[in-house]
């Protein structure tokens, strides 16, 4: 049996700007994701069937095939007539519906593991990458951005991309909770606040931060991380409020809920910072997990 082994990393979002909703129930956003160091290892072998998880993060990842790293390679085997059985196995080391996009990092490592491995098994040509990125697109909103890694503008849901220069690391330390934070549930919440007059601006320009990362500075991109969807977070769970100012306090010289939350992500000056983030969060907040991680980070990278 043959294997395929690809690294999924994870991302963050340093800039987050929702906008209203529109016709089809998403919302207008304008973010600037980074990928981050930390990553998933999908491995795909032909001649076998099945989905497995191991690792730190196994818990609570679907192992039958609603799993979205197994949907991708469903659609990339509509490519290849004559495509082999597959098994794929995932080793999570990103947290597991923390707002890191781990399991659209699976989905995109799977998109270029498949496409490798059934070219290579039916001795037909592998697929365009541009075919690769709307096979993303059409996984979801995250998806395409690790597929390509870096740092980008995304457009639309997200999934319209345009690559940014970032010059520089970035050291972050991120905090994940046990108790989880429904996505749909926050941005309905950001509705209602703003629709009951709560002053939240959609803040859709991104020229702050990007000038922030041509200046590779953290203290510089430390002022400008932005997200529209915190207070709808915050509100719904003003425990990360406590999170937050503990992270600051530790040392970080910023911190925002990373995307639609739980998760915390603090940029830190370096990584000694970043350990004493994590450390002091962890001790003072129950339930609160912690790593240290950079970026900007590879995309969906075959490995071997």
């Amino acid at each position: 049996m043959t294997t395929f082994t690809a690294r999924a990393y994870a991302k963050v979002n340093l800039h987050l700007g929702v906008g209203d909703a529109r016709p089809d129930g998403f919302h207008e956003l304008a973010t600037v994701f980074q990928s981050l160091d930390i990553f998933d290892v999908v491995t795909l072998q032909l001649g076998s069937s099945g989905i497995s998880v191991s690792g730190p993060h196994a818990g609570g990842v679907p192992t039958d095939f609603s799993n979205l790293a197994w949907k991708a390679a469903l659609l990339v085997a509509e490519k290849f007539p004559g495509a082999p059985e597959f098994a794929l196995h995932l080793e999570k080391n990103i947290p597991a519906a923390g707002g890191m996009a781990g399991g659209s990092a699976d989905a995109a490592a799977t998109l270029v593991l498949a496409n490798t491995a059934f070219a290579t098994a039916t001795g037909r040509p592998a697929c365009p990458r541009k075919s690769l990125f709307e096979l993303a697109a059409h996984l979801g909103s995250d998806v395409p951005f690790t597929l390509m890694g870096g740092t980008a503008l995304g457009t639309g849901r997200g999934e319209n991309l345009t690559p940014m220069l970032a010059r520089g690391r970035y050291t972050w330390a991120i905090i994940t909770n046990d108790r989880g934070l429904s996505t749909p549930e926050v941005f309905r919440k950001l509705d209602q606040l703003r629709a009951a007059g709560r002053d939240i601006p959609a803040r859709m320009d991104t020229s702050t931060v990007a000038q922030a990362l041509v200046s590779g500075d953290p203290h510089v991109l430390a002022g400008a991380l932005a997200n529209d969807l915190q207070p709808a977070a915050l509100s719904l769970r003003p425990d990360l409020r406590k999170v937050l100012e503990t992270g600051k306090s530790a040392g970080a010289l910023a911190g925002i809920v990373s995307g639609s939350g739980p998760t915390c992500a603090f940029l830190c000056a370096d990584a000694d910072d970043a350990f004493e983030v994590v450390a002091q969060v962890t001790a003072d907040n129950r339930g609160t997990r912690g790593l240290v991680t950079s970026g900007p980070a590879p995309g969906a990278t075959l490995m071997g």
